[in-house]
């Protein structure tokens, strides 16, 4: 009897202990926050790395590119309206990674301030997923069946030992299955990225209390000059007030494209300084109406883009991008996919916002940008590579040379087309002018 007893919870313990490792999937699988942020002089990327516990620390890198002076940054987190953790960074001269140390104490809505930027997230609790806890919850109940079972086959009680060893069985595969299943089911939704943030989703994620109108209307764009500093004020198309519920879209709150009067592209990352409000510097502009596109993705919205104009009062000479890569173009007819491969020559182009390469497309024009009724924004997706992580950041300098961009043209004229990649901390811009045939007219 005492070798059968034995033999039992040595069985017990090799399913538990094969059972545990299984239990890697949970709420905690959650991501890092990558942002752009075009601060004054500065273009940086700002990654608030996944809080692995509550209270605890936050770790932040502050990713600087070439131009980028040295100095200091200060890095101060708020929950409430009240700082409660505050840091220095220093920024070298050499472009690359920062690394600094926060402290949240509580889960919910915190903000992260970048000197004058800020930029708003969700810690949410840590708390078990249901299939974690059913296959926890199985080995545990099985365990105890097991137990019971024992007890009562050494007092003889054959028959009922029936009834818990039965029960075991179905812990067990209770268990069994919730563990092989776990790593197949997708992680849920962070509060804040599908559902408003509330103290529900934010303390159990699971618990979708939540519900919310996916269908928010349009945002209205408004932008003005002050100073050297380009303002865009967001409002809700229905109520008028500020919009504050931008999601980080393509690693940035707003992608800014703003083409000068003759023809020069700046693609910026304005700051969060306010609910609604969001600025960056325009360094050296020249005199003239700029036209203005913003791509931002609401949260119920969607992704949007919004166009205006602003009359900028400078006098300087526009710089012309001096990026150079050899282009191959395999432009079709108005209406069919056409294909722009730009050529960098070295396996050494780093991730830029997420992707491999951007395009931005301008046209058809006849004067300024100004008019053109087609803009867009196209991307050359990141290749997987061997060895290399899924979703690499800006440290990983190991692709290219060739980018490629696919894209149809929906109407036949000259376009203004700009190719951007990163490369040694430094986004390079060729520009490029396509012209794009008619189709041609069948008669019946």
């Amino acid at each position: 009897m005492k070798r059968r007893v034995a033999t039992l919870l040595l069985v017990l313990g090799a399913i538990l202990g094969i059972a545990t490792p299984a239990l890697a999937d949970g709420a905690q699988s959650g991501a890092d926050i990558h942002v752009a942020q075009s601060l004054g002089g500065r273009d940086l990327t700002v990654i608030i790395r996944r809080v692995a516990e509550v209270p605890g620390p936050v770790h932040v890198d502050v990713v600087t590119h070439a131009g980028t002076p040295a100095g200091e940054l200060t890095l101060t987190l708020r929950a409430a309206g009240a700082a409660s953790s505050t840091t220095k960074v220093v920024l070298g001269a050499t472009p690359g990674f920062h690394p600094g140390q926060l402290h949240v104490d509580r889960p919910g809505p915190w903000e992260l301030a970048v000197d004058e930027a800020t930029i708003p997230f969700v810690v949410p609790a840590l708390v078990p997923s249901p299939w974690e806890n059913a296959t926890y919850g199985g080995f545990i109940a099985a365990g105890v069946l097991l137990l019971a079972a024992l007890l009562f086959a050494v007092f003889g009680k054959v028959g009922l030992a029936l009834v818990p060893t039965a029960g075991m069985v179905t812990a067990i595969a209770v268990g069994v299955t919730a563990a092989l299943l776990s790593p197949s089911i997708p992680p849920v939704a962070a509060p804040g990225t599908e559902l408003d943030p509330t103290y529900d989703n934010v303390m159990n994620p699971y618990e979708r209390t939540s519900i919310m109108d996916f269908s928010r209307p349009p945002v209205n764009l408004v932008p003005r000059m002050e100073d050297r500093d380009l303002v865009l004020s967001l409002t809700d198309g229905s109520s008028g007030r500020p919009v504050d519920d931008l999601l980080v879209h393509d690693n940035a709150f707003v992608h800014l494209v703003v083409v000068s009067p003759s023809g020069h592209l700046r693609h910026l990352h304005p700051v969060r300084t306010a609910p609604g409000e969001f600025r960056a510097r325009l360094t050296d502009p020249e005199q003239g109406t700029h036209a203005v596109a913003a791509e931002i993705a609401r949260r119920g919205g969607g992704v949007q883009l919004l166009r205006s104009s602003v009359e900028v009062s400078g006098a300087a000479q526009a710089v012309q991008h001096d990026g150079k890569a050899e282009t191959v173009l395999e432009i079709r007819e108005a209406g069919r996919p056409s294909t722009i491969t730009a050529k960098f020559g070295e396996r050494d182009l780093q991730p830029w916002l997420g992707m491999l390469g951007h395009m931005i497309v301008v046209g058809p024009v006849t004067g300024t940008a100004v008019n053109a009724p087609i803009w867009a924004h196209v991307h050359s997706m990141i290749p997987p590579v061997p060895g290399m992580p899924d979703k690499p950041d800006e440290s990983v300098a190991a692709y290219g040379p060739d980018v490629p961009f696919t894209y149809s043209f929906p109407l036949p004229g000259r376009y203004l087309v700009w190719i951007q990649v990163e490369r040694d901390y430094s986004v390079v811009t060729v520009p490029k002018i396509v012209d794009v045939p008619a189709g041609q007219v069948v008669s019946k």
